[in-house]
């Protein structure tokens, strides 16, 4: 393992001293993406607060993040101003050495989709089969819009893969030659193109998760079923 993902909010705003407590040796080795925005009581956009937050997370895990988020900036409702001068502040944070990068994450994209910021170095959203064609399109419209460097996804077994919609149909479908794959790899494999991303985040606690997930990558993603599913849902969505 060699990147992780946190956020400032996690473990009720501890997530980073807590980091720092159970591996803080081997940090610096590791490639560590974190996210600003939730504060106690309340979601801000505000550049100064940003910025403090920033500096917050670089004192708590002792070493410079490699790419802060905004977390969920859709929370705040924000008009294209407001939106633009927080990503801007953590544009500033990049350039003053907090942190290697800066980018944002959005857990539903759609109240984005109009509005413009710089162009940020990662773009995180939710991926896989679970995803709505909704949120789907408004993800592919800000990749379009915004022209980030990486796109990152997150979530894609929208829980766990003891969740009863698991039970009901076999993601291997999805994938070349699956049929030896899990249902969890192929549900892992097929997030990477729901929509197209770069990387796929995920958590556990168990480390044979972890090595399935990782013995995904023998599979391929079958383009044309993905075409067709995605065809298929925008079918079925309601009328606007």
């Amino acid at each position: 393992m060699t990147r992780i993902d946190t956020s400032s909010n996690y473990l009720h705003h501890r997530s980073h001293e807590v980091l720092k407590a159970v591996i803080g040796p081997l940090l610096p080795g590791l490639s560590v993406s974190t996210k600003v925005g939730y504060f106690p009581g309340e979601h801000s956009l505000d550049p100064a607060r940003l910025r403090a937050g920033t500096e917050r997370a670089v004192r708590a895990l002792g070493r410079e993040p490699d790419t802060v988020l905004l977390h969920n900036p859709e929370h705040s409702r924000p008009d294209g101003d407001s939106l633009r001068r927080a990503c801007e502040a953590l544009g500033e944070a990049a350039r003053a050495g907090l942190c290697r990068g800066w980018g944002v994450s959005s857990w539903d994209p759609r109240p984005l989709a109009h509005l413009d910021i710089p162009r940020p170095d990662v773009l995180m959203i939710r991926s896989g089969l679970l995803v709505g064609a909704d949120v789907l399109e408004a993800a592919d419209g800000l990749v379009t819009r915004w022209r980030p460097s990486q796109v990152w996804g997150m979530s894609p077994f929208g829980g766990g893969m003891n969740d009863t919609v698991w039970a009901r149909f076999d993601p291997k479908v999805f994938l070349r030659r699956g049929a030896s794959a899990t249902k969890a790899q192929a549900a892992f494999r097929s997030a990477f193109a729901l929509p197209p991303t770069d990387a796929v985040a995920v958590g556990t606690d168990d480390t044979r998760h972890l090595r399935e997930l990782l013995d995904a990558f023998a599979y391929e993603t079958d383009e044309r079923a993905v075409g067709e599913y995605r065809r298929l849902l925008r079918q079925r969505r309601p009328p606007a």
